[in-house]
């Protein structure tokens, strides 16, 4: 049970995340994705949160080894 708890956490975490659209542009991304269209607006859009999310991803691994190894 210990050991599934964690990844239902993180399970849950991952699926309310996906389920919302992140505006996460800066003013002249905005700009420069308004002129390129929607298709590739989205695009734009959704490497900016991958590279956003890559390195919570690092940090939250590294967190999570820590915490189990000052846990016992």
């Amino acid at each position: 049970m210990k050991r599934i708890k964690p990844v239902i956490f993180i399970a849950v975490i991952f699926l309310l995340l996906s389920g919302y659209e992140a505006a996460a542009q800066c003013s002249i991304c905005t700009k420069t994705a308004q002129q390129m269209g929607e298709g590739p607006a989205k695009a734009l859009n959704m490497g900016i949160v991958y590279l956003m999310l890559t390195p919570f991803a690092v940090v939250g691994f590294i967190v999570y080894r820590w915490w189990k190894n000052h846990k016992s």
